[in-house]
């Protein structure tokens, strides 16, 4: 669809450029399309930004907030598809990321940086619950959630944005960010799954079960 080709390629324009230095006849240009089908679709760049906020910060609101829903699931399954999600996610939509993470102090339009902060405070809200929940289960011990749930996020953000470094750093040719997130995404999970699963339970064995 004409529609998700200008979404796409505005994200490949923005996290490239950024947002201010992005104009609609670029990402017309780069879409082959002309700039009256954008007006047309989306009215304006500052709404063509706020819809793809939606179009890719949806899913990710949608899976976890089934996985916040599912009450007869251990919490300790929980937090793994969580971080399953996000490593996914991230990984499969870095330019998206790079958009909300780097861009974000940038952008003049202060309801756009409310509609970012909102997405990701909902998200963040949700792994909260889920924590909270393994806390009165007994499942989980006391932890500071805010930090737990920036350890996860922060893990994700420094292999994905620093890709040329962490290349170098784990010996893996320069290849492009395709190749790269394939290489390291299950080493990420494992390594989160265990950093995360051994911080909130107190009893050891029952997180090497878990993580086995």
């Amino acid at each position: 669809m004409k529609k998700e080709k200008i979404l796409e390629v505005a994200e490949e324009l923005f996290a490239e450029k950024g947002y201010e230095g992005t104009s609609v006849r670029d990402i017309a240009q780069r879409a082959e399309v002309n700039i009256a089908m954008i007006s047309y679709y989306f009215g304006s760049k500052e709404k063509l930004l706020e819809a793809l906020i939606q179009y890719r910060a949806g899913y990710t609101s949608n899976l976890l907030d089934i996985l916040k829903k599912n009450p007869n699931e251990d919490p300790i399954h929980k937090m793994e598809k969580v971080i399953d999600v996000y490593v996914d996610r991230i990984l499969t939509h870095h330019r998206f990321h790079n958009i909300m993470s780097r861009q974000l102090s940038m952008l003049s339009e202060a309801h756009i940086k409310e509609q970012m902060m909102a997405i990701k405070k909902q998200n963040l809200d949700i792994i909260k619950k889920i924590i909270e929940e393994g806390q009165k289960k007994k499942i989980f011990r006391k932890v500071d959630i805010e930090l737990t749930v920036a350890s996860i996020v922060g893990t994700i953000s420094q292999v994905t944005l620093s890709k040329s470094f962490y290349c170098r750093l784990m010996n893996i040719p320069e290849i492009n960010f395709d190749e790269y997130s394939l290489r390291i995404k299950n080493r990420v999970k494992k390594h989160l799954k265990k950093m995360i699963l051994t911080h909130l339970i107190a009893d050891m064995n029952q997180s090497s079960k878990s993580t086995s």
